[in-house]
């Protein structure tokens, strides 16, 4: 898939209520990660690409908010806590790099079975309401902005939003029709605030049940909503 391009806003850690904080020497990034439960996850290549490109990711984050897809996202029991993974003032008060490295390598370590547990989050309807998920990973994140540091999202899922006020099956995917379908979701308050935001999808169209004319339809739609939403990117792969 083609790569939007880059250009990055900063956002990231806030002191929360414990008083944990950012510490280390190299702040880093304030991160989301969105699992896909429904149909997406069938796949072995699903869990494959978690396992293989989360910890990664989660080197190069300080806090980590989790959200799963599944058929009513938001109002999901389907949960994993948030991962303070930055040591924390308390933890390391003269800042010393050496207790930095060690705290944050245990707990990049909780990222991926946080990760993989949303996998297997029970069906709750028919479908996938992957904007659900969207909008309650950042009212995660929301909490603990600052304009300083990047904002970094991940999303595994192919993206097939068949839930609420978007069915991509049925969309129309004309270039105006896309257009009036973002002005009605944005003006129901239905896109996620991705303001500064870099996304990265993986998976995004995985099991194409469309007809292959509407795929580049499809990413044109998705790059658009994300554009809309505020993303600074958006890597669909």
């Amino acid at each position: 898939m083609r790569r939007a391009g880059r250009g990055m806003l900063a956002a990231a850690l806030l002191v929360t209520a414990a008083g944990a904080a950012g510490c280390g020497t190299d702040a880093r990034s304030l991160c989301g990660v969105v699992v896909d439960s429904t149909t997406y996850a069938d796949p072995a290549t699903s869990r494959a690409d978690v396992t293989s490109k989360l910890p990664a990711f989660a080197q190069n984050c300080d806090w980590m908010a989790f959200a799963a897809v599944t058929g009513s996202s938001e109002s999901s029991t389907c949960r994993q806590d948030p991962l303070p993974i930055a040591a924390t003032r308390a933890e390391n008060p003269n800042e010393n790099p050496v207790v930095e490295d060690r705290v944050r390598a245990h707990r990049v370590q909780q990222a991926l079975p946080r990760a993989m547990r949303l996998f297997d989050c029970p069906t709750e309807g028919e479908g996938s309401d992957v904007l659900g998920a969207l909008r309650y990973v950042v009212k995660q994140l929301a909490a603990q902005r600052r304009p300083d540091l990047p904002h970094e999202l991940v999303v595994f899922s192919d993206l097939i939003n068949n839930r609420g006020d978007l069915d991509i099956g049925r969309l129309d995917l004309s270039e105006a029709a896309r257009k009036r379908k973002l002005d009605e979701l944005r003006a129901a308050h239905l896109l996620p605030d991705l303001s500064g935001y870099a996304v990265t999808v993986h998976g995004f169209l995985r099991r194409k049940t469309s007809s292959p004319d509407r795929f580049p339809l499809l990413e044109s739609f998705w790059r658009e909503a994300f554009e809309a939403a505020g993303a600074t990117t958006a890597d669909l792969l």
